[in-house]
């Protein structure tokens, strides 16, 4: 049992030492192979490392240019900004200079278009005042005529036998033309001298102012007319023209034997001479 015993322990050992050094050499080759991975990792960091440096290094030149670059431009464009600014500034200083004009222009035009209202307002009114002045002149004068023309002498034609308006005397011959419905001829008469009147022509034979009475010859249409011992104030009616037209002669006054004065009435449409006698 002795010898037994003794056997045993050396091969007991001897296997101990065997794990062991299994265990130490897988150990050595699996620290072998994390060195190696360790190794290649480090190769790969310092290599990317070393792009990157490379890299930081041309970043860092293309900025020192770009800077460059961007002072250059930086210093034009200040100065192309100075240039404008100042261009701008006068220009802006040339507006405002303008508009000041332009408002003070505008103020004065106002102004005076203004002072032209008013005025216009003014004149207006007075067209007004007098526009009412000459429609009351006109009314009162239209009264006066239809007041006139109420008065005015009918008398009884020597031809026609009907009664007609006549006037004594300027005035009432005034109202008569007014009416405008003939054409009214003056006229004063020197004995046996023939005077134009109208288109007709008249000659006083005889004068009578005592008595109011003449004697008057007409010529018309190449005839002679007599009309003897008429009154003041009595149409004296005769026919002339192509288609005959009544016309009437009224003497108002008889100043002396060779004088005599009155008018001559002629229709509207009958023809009017180019210079009428007195």
């Amino acid at each position: 049992m002795s010898e037994f015993s003794s056997d045993n322990p050396p091969r007991s050992f001897s296997g101990a030492f065997l794990a062991a050094v299994a265990v130490a050499i897988i150990a050595a080759l699996a620290g072998l192979v994390w060195s190696y991975f360790l190794s290649a990792r480090i190769s790969r960091q310092e290599t990317a490392l070393a792009d990157a440096n490379q890299q930081n290094a041309k970043l860092a030149a293309d900025l020192r240019e770009t800077d460059a670059r961007l002072r250059v431009a930086t210093e034009e464009l200040s100065r192309s900004l100075g240039l404008t600014q100042r261009q701008l500034d006068e220009r802006a200083q040339a507006i405002i200079q303008r508009e000041n004009a332009d408002s003070r222009r505008l103020q004065a035009a106002q102004q005076q278009t203004a002072q032209q209202v008013a005025a216009v307002s003014n004149d207006v009114s007075n067209v007004k005042t007098d526009v009412g002045g000459v429609k009351t002149t006109v009314a009162k004068t239209q009264a006066d005529l239809a007041s006139t023309i109420s008065q005015l002498q009918s008398m009884r034609g020597d031809l026609t036998g009907a009664n007609t308006l006549i006037a004594r005397n300027h005035d009432e011959l005034v109202e008569l033309e007014h009416k405008g419905d003939r054409n009214y001829y003056e006229f004063s008469l020197d004995k046996n001298r023939r005077k134009p009147v109208g288109t007709v022509s008249l000659e006083l034979r005889k004068a009578d102012p005592r008595h109011s009475r003449f004697t008057l010859w007409i010529f018309a249409d190449d005839r002679r007319y007599e009309k003897k011992d008429r009154n003041v104030n009595e149409p004296l009616q005769f026919y002339s023209g192509k288609q005959p037209e009544l016309y009437e002669i009224v003497v108002n006054n008889i100043s002396s034997k060779n004088h005599i004065s009155g008018y001559l009435s002629a229709p509207k449409n009958a023809p009017v001479p180019a210079v009428t006698g007195q």
